[in-house]
């Protein structure tokens, strides 16, 4: 399952999605991975919790992004949780069509069975029609 957190920059989605990690730590026996663009985070973060910088990998484009992604998910089977923070960004996706980037994520999430939560700095309008409903 892939559930969105929105709003525009500034709106405290990040703290809405630290939150979330808390929250769910307490339920969840597999691991968890956070993907940032920077270790800014790192100290709010559980020890138990794997933060990757993904601004240190020659990420150049949504293809490269998903297929890291996939990467993550391949190498540990114990993978439940994956939190992807400041998503436009560290997806490359700025300025561009989130729908195929959020197709792919769903079918990516169903098959591995890896529940991904993204933050994504767009309001709810402006999101394609069939994500709306995964806004949390």
């Amino acid at each position: 399952m892939v559930q969105l957190i929105v709003g525009v920059k500034g709106e405290g989605k990040t703290k809405k999605m630290l939150d979330h990690v808390h929250n769910v730590m307490k339920s969840v026996d597999g691991n968890i991975v956070y993907l940032d663009k920077s270790f800014q985070n790192m100290h709010e973060l559980d020890n138990k919790v794997r933060l990757i910088n993904v601004s240190e990998y020659p990420i150049q484009n949504t293809d490269q992004f998903l297929g890291f992604v996939c990467g993550i998910c391949s190498q540990d089977y114990d993978l439940e949780e994956m939190y992807l923070d400041g998503f436009l960004k560290i997806a490359k996706l700025e300025g561009q069509d989130l729908s195929p980037a959020l197709t792919q994520l769903n079918k990516i999430s169903e098959q591995f069975k890896v529940n991904m939560v993204l933050s994504i700095s767009v309001n709810k309008e402006d999101l394609p029609e069939f994500a709306r409903s995964q806004v949390i």
